[in-house]
């Protein structure tokens, strides 16, 4: 069943087009980052410039969860998968493996892409060599962020179905209600992208590592279900 969602996933245009972009746009920001950094004598790494280009690449793995589900509800293509496969707790489970995977093959493109551009940009540049390694673990945590965002776009879209709301509202989320709580409270942190986010750029205004997992995961968790339900329950 994942084997067959993932075939699937490469015959649709929306999601590929969206991985494809979304590494292409984050290489070239970091690589902006990086070339900035040199301009004014900032000795900084390609991690640094990897890390500080992941706020910009949000957009893209939104994208690349609610696409899918999203598509195939217009397309009305459920009805006819929901005739080869009626059994939809199977179906659903499926569908947001091959999600997962998709979010996570994205987010390693685009991280590594990222980090090679900002080498190769440094090297080009000849910027001045950072002291200091802050290891794998601000790296990983980046990775674990986008694919937390990914796999949470997916679930709102099992709920909503359609893509302009699915995409609206957590773009909306993510974008603007986050930043705007985050200068207004402290409770913007129990947020799930400001949770996640502790994982890579830990502050004194986000949670600890182990509450943030926690309530990153349960955001996921939650409207999961919910869009599980949905699917079970509904008409396609």
């Amino acid at each position: 069943m994942v084997a067959a969602e993932l075939d699937k996933l490469r015959t649709l245009p929306g999601p590929v087009l969206a991985v494809v972009g979304t590494t292409v746009v984050g290489a070239l920001i970091a690589a902006a980052q990086a070339g900035a950094a040199a301009d004014q004598g900032l000795p900084v790494t390609a991690l640094d410039s990897t890390l500080r280009t992941v706020p910009f690449v949000v957009a893209g793995l939104v994208l690349v969860g609610v696409l899918p589900v999203s598509q195939e509800h217009a397309g009305r293509q459920v009805a006819t998968t929901l005739t080869a496969v009626p059994r939809r707790g199977l179906l659903v489970a499926g569908k947001s493996v091959a999600a997962i995977c998709a979010v996570g093959l994205t987010a390693v493109s685009v991280l590594g892409a990222c980090l090679a551009a900002s080498a190769v940009t440094q090297h080009l540049l000849d910027a001045p060599a950072a002291t200091g390694d802050a290891g794998a673990g601000p790296l990983l945590g980046a990775a674990a962020f986008l694919v937390v965002i990914g796999v949470f776009s997916h679930a709102v879209a099992l709920v909503v179905r359609h893509l302009v709301p699915a995409l609206v509202g957590v773009l909306a989320l993510v974008l603007v209600v986050s930043p705007l709580l985050a200068g207004a409270t402290e409770h913007a942190r129990w947020l799930p992208d400001r949770a996640a986010s502790a994982w890579y750029d830990a502050g004194p205004s986000t949670l600890d590592g182990p509450t943030a997992t926690l309530v990153a995961l349960a955001w996921v968790a939650v409207v999961g279900v919910l869009g599980s339900w949905r699917f079970l329950t509904r008409d396609a």
